[in-house]
């Protein structure tokens, strides 16, 4: 019965809330990272090999491409770094709402970091809103380019000349206007669709996407969590304090009582 009360203890102390927007915030910067690493690869592949054959082209591309291949291993070590100690946090603050009538007390150290972590979280928010808005870009691309493929496929499409239908990267600020062939048409076009890294990278993007959608939900799971304990540790110290100027009332009034206890019995 003993270790049973224990376990029970121990579960209840456990910040639910906090743990799942932590594995929420795992999975989608895992699949964001993950994904988006390697579909950035193979639309390096895809430019190189149909829409710029000329290196210098999009050189400036490339190296943009590899800059943000290192800032996600960045991300992935930051949140993985962030989402252990907004955990922590999570066991902190549960752990100070269920003691409140005992003998543990918040200090004012404790409610800054709080504070500052609804703050940061608040910022980081924001940022992955416009990190999941840009991921969104190369689904739009992609699926412009599967599109018009399956309408030359389509039997109901009627059509006469298969190289009219073309996709000009250009148009889209990825190469310059100088780059060499730029676009690709008719057969082309159908080849690149027909290619393992056109279906890998297409898809790999729309799943970065919804990983960085999961993130966002996460952030925003994180910044009702951390408002909700900042409040109850703001509530948690100004119980303790009631409770202490309650304590030294009733000890001062214990006193002036027991003092005319003591000036009567002197008197009589």
């Amino acid at each position: 019965m003993g270790c049973f009360e224990c376990c029970i203890k121990c579960l209840g102390g456990v910040p639910y809330a906090s743990l799942v927007a932590t594995i929420l915030c795992f999975s989608g910067v895992a699949l964001f990272c993950g994904c988006g690493h390697v579909a950035l690869t193979g639309t390096v592949s895809l430019l190189e090999t149909y829409f710029s054959t000329v290196r210098t082209d999009h050189a400036m591309l490339t190296d943009v491409i590899q800059l943000m291949q290192y800032v996600i291993y960045g991300i992935a070590s930051f949140f993985f770094l962030y989402g252990i100690i907004l955990l922590a946090e999570g066991f902190y603050t549960t752990s100070a709402v269920k003691e409140l009538h005992s003998e543990f007390k918040t200090t004012i150290c404790g409610r800054c970091i709080s504070g500052m972590f609804v703050f940061l979280t608040y910022i980081l928010g924001v940022a992955w809103l416009g990190v999941f808005g840009f991921s969104a870009v190369p689904v739009f691309l992609f699926y412009n380019m599967w599109s018009t493929c399956n309408t030359m496929k389509s039997p109901m499409a009627n059509i006469t000349n298969i190289d009219s239908f073309c996709v000009d990267v250009r148009q889209y600020g990825i190469i310059p206007w100088n780059a060499t062939p730029g676009k690709a048409c008719g057969s082309t076009l159908s080849s690149i669709c027909a290619s393992n890294e056109f279906y890998l990278s297409y898809h790999l993007y729309i799943v970065a996407c919804a990983g960085a959608g999961a993130t966002v939900i996460a952030l925003i799971h994180y910044l009702m969590i951390l408002s909700a304990n900042w409040a109850y540790l703001k509530d948690a110290s100004q119980m303790h304090a009631y409770q202490d100027i309650k304590m030294k009332e009733e000890r001062e009034l214990q006193d002036i009582t027991s003092r005319s206890k003591e000036c009567l019995n002197s008197y009589t």
